[in-house]
């Protein structure tokens, strides 16, 4: 018979006739480290061995040719066909009723030794030990696990086993990984292909080893379950299984695609050690995050995993990509495991912010847009300049929120001399540089608003136009359009008078002005929303402990309220001065028909009552062809007119109004600006959730940090099961179960229990009082 023995890693052809391995008196190298030729009569590589620095040759003495082997080994397989092929060995048949004999099971029985499936991902060696219920037995397996396991688990029994000793798996196993060269199979595939024959394990074992021992089938089994090329699996009853050789077309098909499929595990296994070792090293050591960008391949990597943090693959390859990657990492696939990966190698800051990512913000503007930009800031003329007037006399006053940067709104008033009040609206004029239809106008209207975020700004505008151009500043000429509107006394004003008129403002005037205001809004049906509002600002945010500075905005403060209702004015001044000149503008109102202010008249004034409120307002409306009325503003039409350099539809109102002061029809039609409306309110809710997550997450990192014994102030707004009630504290609305006794309103003595903001996780826990 023939056979090929493997030794030690290496392997020989050896026939019947041949003297025995022994003879030949020397050692054998590694399998691995051998050099091979390619034998052009089959197509196969063949193992040149070696012993010390003399090649063996046939019969045991040396031989000058390197290649002497290689020609023995064809010669005795030539010689062996030949004396084989008047007698077909029946074990190499594939006849239906043959097939079927080869698939008998063997029955299972105490001290078997077999192979089953633990799970979809791992395959175990086992050891029956005992029946466990009609068909079960109870395996002692090679990691020194006793488990229950079904007939249709198991996958392999050894042949020629009784009563293994389950010490002796480990040992058994090595052994088995030793003798394992997939090389075999290539040999044993052109033998099965000639014949048109099929094998089983231990057939094969027979073939390639000259033994169907134990190991030796066990090994061939292995061989066969995993090899992805050679054969293919042509029948299975329980653990036994019949294998066939695939067409030659389909092997070379085969053996390109393990090709690449072997490359691309070797850039994987690279890719992974790259990561291992970034995740060594410390924090100001790891790479850059641009450094992941330089090879197109690594880049593609580190973006799969990072769109599998933010559940945004783009495509089925990218998620599987990025699952191979967690995988090799011994990590779960899921959106957290990638999460902290990139977190861990330093490519994402702790505190990266999902949500920026996820909503697919724009942050940066490109070299394009900036470029554009600053050629409108070097264009010096002016086409309203024969149109603008000059107020520099005028005494005029800026109060904004910390979060803006650029300054869209300033304010002046006087009192005339019967007694009514002049106030001044000052409003950025950003359409000085921008024109509608502009690459500067396009990007804006794409963008639909500037992003504030506790950890920074990302403007509407390019920064350098917004803060140097549009934006008011102090002690330089700015230009501006003006709202000037009289206020009678009882807080109704006057028809918009025109733009751009001459007074002198004072401060005290304008607290005043706000005051009247407010309580004559509040006599057309205003209902007052105002509440707590957290700030935040955190410096340096990619650190690993940035700094968080916090505080609470009351919307009732005077300077707050002042503020609040000169913009209020103005909104109404412009939304009467476009529906008496039928300008096209985006009026806004909201209904309040379903609201009965005196149900809630119980509940305390404020951040209570507001909360209630607001939770069953209707949703704004947009008319663009006329005002409608905002009966939670008590007013009978609105215009966002005050943030043009932040908000795209006040910029749109800009448009809208200049070009009615300069005797030009506007630029946009209703149904223009229904449509821009549409696309700029879509991203508007985008940021807005946004904001709101980011808010919430850094008052959570905030409340973490401080001193698990540190008490805290919050207000019971409202019950919501039970003793389970909302409350504010420091801006941000959690829950709590509060004691019996307490009601609405009060406030209560808490504490942190827990704070996660990556989970957006808050516990309070109230302290009861002695």
């Amino acid at each position: 018979m023939m056979a090929v023995r493997a030794v030690n890693g290496g392997s020989l052809f050896r026939s019947a006739a041949s003297p025995p391995l022994l003879t030949f008196g020397c050692r054998f190298r590694q399998f691995s480290s051998l050099p091979f030729r390619r034998n052009s009569e089959l197509g196969l590589r063949f193992p040149i061995f070696c012993c010390g620095n003399q090649f063996l040759g046939y019969g045991g003495g040396l031989s000058r040719s390197v290649h002497s082997i290689v020609d023995c080994v064809m010669e005795e397989l030539t010689a062996w066909r030949s004396r084989r092929r008047i007698r077909a060995t029946v074990k190499l048949t594939t006849s239906g009723e043959l097939l079927e004999d080869k698939l008998v099971n063997q029955e299972i029985e105490k001290g078997l030794l077999l192979e089953f499936k633990k799970d979809s991902d791992r395959v175990l060696l086992g050891v029956a030990q005992r029946p466990d219920g009609k068909k079960n037995w109870m395996v002692y397996d090679q990691n020194g696990v006793t488990s229950s396991i079904k007939p249709q688990q198991i996958t392999y029994i050894v042949p020629g086993v009784e009563n293994f000793d389950h010490a002796e798996i480990s040992k058994f196993l090595q052994k088995a990984q030793e003798n394992l060269d997939p090389t075999l199979l290539e040999i044993a595939w052109v033998e099965l292909l000639e014949k048109n024959a099929s094998v089983t394990a231990e057939e094969l074992a027979e073939m390639i080893f000259g033994s169907s021992e134990p190991l030796e089938s066990y090994c061939a089994h292995l061989l066969l379950s995993k090899d992805e090329v050679y054969f293919t699996v042509l029948a299975t009853k329980g653990s036994r299984t019949i294998y066939g050789p695939r067409p030659t077309g389909q092997v070379e098909e085969l053996l390109h695609k393990k090709l690449a499929k072997d490359a691309s595990e070797k850039e994987l296994q690279d890719f992974v050690q790259l990561l291992v070792s970034a995740k060594a090293k410390a924090a100001l050591a790891k790479p850059s995050k641009s450094s992941w960008m330089v090879d197109e391949k690594i880049q593609y990597k580190i973006e799969s995993l990072e769109a599998y943090a933010i559940d945004a693959c783009k495509s089925d390859e990218q998620r599987k990509t990025a699952g191979m990657i967690l995988k090799a990492m011994g990590l779960t696939k899921t959106a957290s495991s990638a999460l902290n990966l990139l977190i861990n190698i330093g490519y994402f800051p702790v505190h990266v912010n999902l949500d920026l990512l996820k909503l697919n913000i724009l942050t940066d503007h490109s070299d394009e847009i900036i470029a554009a930009a600053e050629s409108l800031l070097s264009d010096s003329s002016d086409s309203d300049e024969m149109n603008r007037e000059d107020l520099t006399h005028l005494k005029v006053y800026a109060i904004d929120v910390d979060e803006a940067d650029e300054l869209d709104d300033a304010l002046s008033a006087t009192k005339l001399q019967d007694g009514r009040m002049k106030i001044w609206i000052h409003v950025a004029d950003p359409t000085r540089y921008v024109e509608p239809g502009s690459m500067v106008d396009r990007e804006a209207l794409r963008r639909g608003t500037s992003v504030f975020l506790p950890t920074g700004t990302y403007p509407m505008f390019p920064e350098k136009l917004a803060m140097e151009g549009m934006s008011l500043k102090q002690g330089e000429l700015c230009n501006a359009v003006s709202v000037s509107v009289i206020l009678h006394s009882d807080g109704s004003a006057t028809e918009l008078l025109h733009l751009n008129l001459e007074e002198e403002a004072e401060l005290k005037i304008l607290s005043e002005a706000a005051a009247l205001r407010l309580k004559w809004r509040r006599q057309q049906g205003a209902i007052d929303t105002s509440t707590l509002e957290a700030r935040i600002k955190v410096v340096n945010p990619e650190d690993l402990e940035p700094s968080i500075n916090l505080y609470v905005e009351n919307q009732a403060d005077p300077a707050m309220r002042l503020v609040s209702e000169m913009m209020i004015l103005c909104g109404e001044v412009v939304a009467t001065f476009g529906s008496c000149n039928n300008i096209p503008l985006p009026y806004r109102g909201q209904p309040q028909s379903n609201i009965d202010v005196s149900a809630y008249s119980h509940l305390p004034e404020g951040p209570v009552r507001s909360s209630a409120i607001v939770r069953i307002m209707r949703a704004a409306e947009i008319d663009f062809r006329k005002p409608i009325r905002h009966g939670v503003l008590g007013l009978p039409g609105y215009v966002q007119f005050t943030s043009p350099i932040r908000r795209y539809l006040d910029l749109l109102a800009h448009y809208q109004v200049k070009a009615f002061l300069r005797g030009e029809s506007p630029p946009f039609s209703a149904g223009q600006l229904e449509g821009m409306a549409s696309i700029v309110n879509m991203q508007v809710r985008v940021v807005r959730k946004l904001s709101a997550s980011s808010l919430r997450y850094w008052i959570i990192e905030f409340l973490r940090r401080q001193p698990r014994e540190k008490k805290f102030r919050a207000l019971i707004l409202r019950f919501i099961k039970d003793r389970i009630a909302a409350l504010l504290l420091v801006g941000l609305q959690a829950s709590a179960w509060v004691s019996i006794g307490s009601q609405v309103g009060d406030e209560v003595e808490v504490q942190v229990e827990e704070a996660h903001p990556r989970d957006d996780v808050l516990y309070l826990k109230e302290v009861l009082r002695n």
